[in-house]
């Protein structure tokens, strides 16, 4: 699924046509989205009933559950499941959706879909709230407090499903076929996607559909489901049921000549885990286990009241392209996570409006005229995501004079990162030591220890390392190509020159709405200088960015004394290819061994699968972006370590694979 240079634009979507009872149907295929004036009961019939839940749920023994579904729609079926799933006594696992969709509604016509059925309303609402709308790509969707998992691939199925199992991991419960009817939309029910989906399946998965076709039914027993027809719904007089049955195995489906991504040994999922690092990319990834049930060690350097960042306020930022690439497919989809992920927690009490952040928008200043006309056409039907703005209109949202157009963000905002850290670790399966100095990690009887000094601090059968720039100092990770890059913040205190500032402001640089009596005017980009102390030098700096960016200010500005005021320096991680590193820790000396012959032949295809270190995995290199990357980096790790769907495609998890790096080298024979 490499989309690198199309073009990008917002997802097409379902074309509706709504008859005399409100009900909708595609327009495109000419079928309906579910059976008219029974869709609910047909639905619990066919799938739920189909696939024995919840009784399932009562007796599985992992810890979560998996349905794959094709044909997402207005997502009844979804709602059924978790209100069934909801009706559940605890113990249970928790709900892991996973549903693929080429055209979704918009966030109009499933509002108006949803309306039908008045008995689901608290989790429609809660499923619209954080719906992502017409943004293309993959999109996890956390509710009820992270229990419930919802996987939206806006996706092309016969592109999807065989990326996905390209992976080659069991991954799915049971799953639901409920693409429109085979006649009206073959490629759904090919060979190829039930072969994809089959390879998906763990040991005893089951199939649920409404349809009996008899080509049908031939792919799925040909793909190892063992299938009978039921009775049906209403007028329907069958529908399909199906096990994936031991006696064949799964197909092995890969698309690439290079499969070192694929860890060679499998593991279990950890009952604890060790994060090293209480900054954003720890205690995200902490909070990430935590909600599903694993006991975390958060280890911090120093005392964690100084963790989080080196700015008092950040920038929830993202960026634009005419184009697709890893890089701007990553940015878009972990942006648009991470604004339902900290609305949710403003809704939840857990950060406090004006004190711990604002997502009150930010703008971003742009000079290239061609490429705004060109987004500004892209971006129709995403308002929600981004917009473009003339000068006048970016006035209007900023609340002060602004010369340049730009790009507005209306879910955006900024965050304090201490604040949102600190809300995040305040967790029962959380176990947090402070000031526990320079950590290192040793593996010892299948454990992985945390050890300052000559004292063992904590130890688990999983460990994470989020230490930003530090990571290079621990032997796992010597190897990894990442540079520090220094930056000091300016705190410009609050006067009357700058109080309609109502949102954050982007340019060369940025400026926040006043917290605490200042605003934060950022940041300075210094690679690989150690300096701790806040420079005069740099004050001016900053200070002559915003002058340039806002002239009606230039005169307060340059009214300053930069020695007088306050700033806060603080330190970046970035790799070469401006992607963070997130996954699984490589064993380098075994890459090398299976993987050295790319040194003569780039080309070259190798069978071998990638050598990883039992346990260990890495969330670094976010530079300027943590804020809007850490929140689903989180999500990216803790899915690998306790073997769910990930949230991106496999080219994504590639992208920012840290073992890239070894592979790039060895292609360039460098390494």
């Amino acid at each position: 699924m490499k989309r690198d240079n199309q073009p990008w634009r917002c997802i097409e979507p379902a074309s509706v046509h709504w008859n005399a009872a409100g009900e909708p149907s595609s327009k495109a295929f000419r079928d309906v989205y579910f059976s008219q004036g029974n869709g609910l009961e047909e639905s619990r019939h066919v799938f739920l009933q189909g696939s024995n839940l919840p009784q399932r749920w009562q007796n599985h023994s992992r810890k979560h559950f998996c349905i794959g579904e094709t044909g997402f729609g207005t997502g009844l079926n979804f709602l059924l499941a978790w209100q069934a799933w909801r009706a559940l006594p605890e113990p249970r696992p928790d709900l892991h959706y996973l549903s693929f969709e080429k055209h979704p509604l918009s966030r109009h016509d499933l509002a108006r879909a949803l309306t039908l059925w008045p008995d689901l309303e608290e989790l429609s609402q809660s499923l619209l709230d954080a719906y992502p709308g017409l943004l293309p790509g993959q999109h996890r969707v956390l509710l009820d407090d992270g229990r419930v998992r919802l996987d939206l691939w806006w996706e092309d199925v016969t592109e999807a499903l065989p990326d996905l199992a390209s992976q080659d991991k069991p991954l799915v419960d049971a799953w639901y076929l409920d693409g429109f009817a085979p006649n009206r939309n073959a490629s759904m029910w090919s060979s190829e996607v039930l072969q994809a989906a089959a390879a998906l399946c763990r040991s005893g998965a089951t199939i649920a559909t409404f349809t009996v076709a008899a080509d049908v039914r031939r792919n799925l027993i040909d793909a190892g489901f063992k299938i009978e027809k039921v009775p049906g719904y209403g007028l329907k007089r069958e529908c399909l049921r199906g096990v994936r049955t031991k006696d064949k195995l799964n197909p092995t489906i890969t698309t690439l000549n290079l499969n070192w991504d694929i860890q060679e040994r499998s593991h279990e999922r950890p009952q604890s885990v060790l994060v090293v690092g209480g900054g954003l990319a720890g205690c995200t990834t902490a909070a990430a286990l935590a909600r599903r049930g694993i006991a975390v060690t958060l280890l911090e350097q120093g005392p964690f009241e100084n963790a989080g960042s080196g700015v008092d306020q950040g920038i929830l930022y993202t960026r634009l392209s005419r184009k697709h690439s890893a890089l701007v497919d990553y940015a878009l989809q972990s942006f648009q996570f991470a604004t339902t992920f900290y609305r949710e927690l403003f809704d939840a009490g857990k950060l406090t409006a004006q004190k711990d952040g604002d997502l009150c928008g930010s703008f971003q200043q742009s000079d290239n005229a061609s490429e705004m006309a060109e987004l500004g056409d892209a971006l129709a039907g995403l308002e929600e995501l981004a917009q473009v703005l003339d000068s006048q209109q970016a006035a209007q949202v900023l609340g002060i004079e602004q010369p340049s157009a730009g790009y507005w963000y209306p879910r955006s905002g900024w965050l304090c990162p201490g604040s949102v850290c600190k809300a995040l670790v305040n967790h029962p399966a959380i176990h947090l030591i402070e000031n526990a100095g320079e950590v290192n990690l040793r593996y010892r009887s299948s454990l992985w220890q945390a050890v300052a000094g000559r004292k063992v601090l904590a130890q688990a059968n999983c460990a994470v390392v989020a230490t930003g720039p530090q990571a290079k100092a621990m032997q796992q990770f010597q190897w990894l190509p990442v540079q520090t890059i220094r930056g000091q913040i300016t705190r410009l205190p609050e006067s009357e020159a700058f109080e309609n500032l109502r949102a954050a402001l982007c340019h060369e640089g940025y400026i926040t709405p006043a917290r605490d009596g200042n605003h934060c005017v950022g940041a300075t980009f210094e690679i690989n200088d150690g300096n701790p102390a806040p420079l005069e030098s740099d004050h001016q700096h900053n200070l002559a960015r915003l002058a340039a960016a806002v002239p009606a200010w230039r005169d307060s500005l340059e009214s300053l004394d930069p020695a007088t005021l306050e700033g806060r320096v603080g330190y970046r991680c970035a790799s070469p290819d401006y992607l963070p590193v997130v996954g699984p820790a490589p064993d380098l000396p075994g890459f090398l061994e299976d993987f050295g012959t790319l040194r003569r032949n780039a080309k070259h295809s190798v069978a071998n699968r990638g050598r990883y270190l039992s346990g260990l995995y890495i969330s670094s290199a976010h530079g300027s972006r943590g804020l809007a990357s850490t929140p689903i980096s989180a999500e990216l790790l803790a899915s690998m370590i306790c073997k769910e769907p990930p949230p991106f495609s496999r080219t994504l998890c590639r992208a920012l694979a840290p073992a890239r790096f070894i592979i790039r080298d060895l292609s360039r024979n460098r390494m």
